[in-house]
């Protein structure tokens, strides 16, 4: 419970030593501690179409489900070996159930560049839909349902760091992750990605 009552004391956004808010969608960097062992940040982004030229940091790849101009947040406290990850998004269709997870790689044009889902274990099938490895506590799940105004919102804890630059984005799909054997981490198409600055490097562990 240590880790939990952390996170409740992060300092108020006005206090926090705020690391370069850039402008339209791209990604502030990760507010880190001192000491390099505990790592706390969070990132806002609003959601828009793959463009030719410019590539947002928060892309929906389906406008009726998520539509443009939709909002998201992420944000990542980890401390020992905890990791406790927490989304919340505005403005997507109300009522809806959505799947959502951590991915391997940064958000691009197409729903697939995201790669698969990041796994603590790695399964050596893929896809990975065996639920020993396709699971809640071996990857990171944010499945959420809208209210009625649109928006939602989910907490993700994990007993395991993620492994510096493998954690790139936050996933957002069209239904509720199935469980069973052969469909286990499935949850439909991909309507919307976000790239997220998890994990970089950790200095206490000398990487």
């Amino acid at each position: 419970m240590a880790a939990v009552t952390a996170v409740t004391a992060v300092p108020a956004a006005a206090t926090v030593p705020t690391v370069g808010t850039v402008p339209g969608n791209a990604a502030p960097a990760a507010v880190r501690s001192d000491d390099g062992r505990s790592l706390w940040f969070f990132v806002r982004g609003r959601f828009a179409p793959p463009g030719a030229f410019v590539r947002p940091d928060a892309v929906t790849y389906n406008r009726e489900l998520v539509p443009a101009g939709a909002r998201i947040t992420v944000s990542e406290f980890a401390a020992g070996r905890s990791t406790l990850v927490g989304m919340k998004v505005a403005g997507l269709r109300p009522g809806h159930t959505y799947g959502a997870h951590v991915h391997t790689k940064p958000c691009g044009a197409q729903p697939a560049d995201s790669g698969p889902h990041y796994q603590d274990r790695k399964d050596p099938h893929q896809p990975s839909t065996d639920p020993a490895y396709a699971n809640a506590a071996n990857e990171v799940w944010l499945d959420f349902t809208t209210d009625g105004a649109g928006a939602g919102a989910a907490l993700s804890r994990q007993h395991w760091r993620f492994r510096p630059g493998e954690a790139r984005s936050v996933v957002i799909h069209e239904h509720r992750t199935a469980t069973g054997p052969g469909e286990a981490g499935t949850a439909g198409d991909r309507l919307a990605c976000f790239t997220v600055p998890f994990e970089q490097r950790r200095e206490a562990d000398g990487r």
